[in-house]
């Protein structure tokens, strides 16, 4: 009587086990299917008219296709959250923990959420992903599955969501950035909006750590062992240094992640004032050449003429004449041999 009063009391929750895992295989073969049909229907016709190189026609197809799913899990991870109330009543983060029944679509997003990216790894063999990008995206992979497993797992899956939403919402306007710039490498407005975004979010991520592990979970009281409610990881926050310990390597990570993008800014601004630099410099270098080849020209061809003299052409075969005289109209006035096939006399 009493599992049957609990399993009404949990009628339409779930907890994890081990058939999650031939769900979460089904669902990679369907992220497999829609990554091709986005590949193939949206951004293969994009690279064709773009005629990018073969580095930009990967990063392209990679930004393209994050951008799908980043902009996808962001509007169903904010529906999830506000439907729940988890935006509304911040409490609810850490009461009643540890959370180990979940709701229908709180559990099917962080299933859908693995089998992603458990796809991208053969993905990274049928994109046919260049060598040199391999360890990065794996590197990527990893940190994601560990972070929703972790959650998952530790059944704080109501904290898993909040922090999802923020991530996904830095990394959308990232690499809608990066799209941006492959089609207009003079339009970098939306790196600075990712700037912008990037810091926000990554205050509140430490912000929501601090407040939930540090100062909301101690003060939850029921947190055994109890292995037949599913409750396997979760008496590990009893302990203070587990806590402690968990905390220390998010600010660790986060402060690692904020030293990187520090570094890629500065590095990008050294690069933006050397090459304001240097078109200032080309351009006044232009400038100074024309200023110097305007007296070169008006003394090797212009010369002053007295008031009242023209000048006059004169054909090849009369020079002899004027030069066996010693003197021309030009020479009476100035006092110098002619030049060229030209004099200045009167006319009239």
């Amino acid at each position: 009587p009493q599992v049957w009063s609990l399993c009404r009391w949990r009628a339409g929750q779930y907890h994890y086990g081990l058939k999650d895992l031939v769900t979460i295989l089904f669902y990679i073969f369907i992220a497999i299917i829609l990554h091709a049909v986005v590949q193939e229907y949206a951004l293969d016709k994009i690279n064709r008219r773009l005629h990018l190189s073969k580095v930009k026609h990967s990063k392209f197809n990679e930004s393209g296709q994050l951008v799908a799913f980043h902009l996808t899990s962001l509007i169903w991870c904010l529906y999830v959250v506000v439907t729940e109330g988890y935006i509304s009543n911040p409490r609810s983060l850490w009461e009643n923990y540890p959370h180990v029944y979940l709701p229908f679509q709180v559990k099917f997003f962080y299933l859908c959420q693995l089998a992603y990216w458990l796809h991208a790894l053969p993905e990274l063999y049928f994109q046919k992903v260049r060598k040199e990008d391999i360890p990065r995206q794996l590197q990527c992979i990893a940190l994601y599955l560990a972070h929703i497993a972790g959650a998952y797992l530790l059944n704080l899956s109501r904290l898993g969501l909040i922090l999802l939403l923020l991530q996904y919402l830095a990394e959308f306007f990232f690499h809608m950035a990066r799209l941006v710039y492959f089609t207009d490498e003079n339009n970098e407005k939306l790196f600075n909006v990712w700037a912008v975004v990037f810091v926000v979010t990554r205050l509140f991520t430490l912000t929501l750590y601090i407040l939930v592990i540090g100062f909301g979970l101690p003060r939850v009281e029921n947190q055994a062992l109890e292995p037949e409610k599913g409750n396997l990881f979760s008496f590990l926050f009893n302990n203070i240094l587990f806590r402690m310990s968990v905390l220390l390597l998010v600010c660790l990570f986060q402060a690692s992640v904020m030293w990187r993008f520090i570094h890629f800014q500065l590095r990008r601004w050294r690069e933006y004032w050397h090459e304001q630099s240097s078109r200032k410099r080309a351009a006044a270098a232009t400038a100074g050449a024309k200023q110097q080849a305007k007296p070169l020209k008006r003394d090797s061809g212009e010369h002053r003429r007295a008031p009242g003299w023209n000048r006059v052409e004169l054909c090849p075969w009369y020079l002899p004449l004027l030069l066996s005289v010693g003197q021309c109209p030009r020479a009476m006035c100035r006092g110098a041999a002619p030049r060229g096939f030209e004099v200045w006399g009167r006319v009239g």
